[in-house]
């Protein structure tokens, strides 16, 4: 059995690394062996996608990393989700209330 909290690599839309936040191309977060040889074999768990920047003249950087740098991913809300976040957190996080109990 797996713990942990599954990321949806498709649903990622931004991604949180040491110098800030990068908005990315949806569908473009990747995530694999990092390798900077063909021939290396498996190297350390990386990551990588293209970076949205509406202001630059160029085309979308490919940002190419170790896993380990990735501090935090955002990720695209299914109407599921979004429904539950908008329970009060005593509600969403909380054990049952005293009057569910009784």
């Amino acid at each position: 059995m797996s713990s942990g909290t599954p990321i949806a690599t498709h649903k990622v839309i931004a991604v949180l690394l040491a110098d800030g936040w990068h908005r990315i191309i949806p569908g473009s977060f990747w995530v694999g062996p990092l390798s900077f040889e063909a021939e290396a074999g498996p190297g350390t768990p990386g990551f990588c996608f293209e970076e949205a920047d509406d202001g630059s003249p160029y085309r979308p950087a490919a940002l190419v990393g170790p896993l380990a740098s990735v501090l935090a991913v955002r990720q695209a809300a299914s109407a599921r989700q979004t429904r539950e976040l908008a329970c009060p957190p005593a509600r969403r996080w909380a054990g049952p209330t005293p009057e569910a109990a009784a």
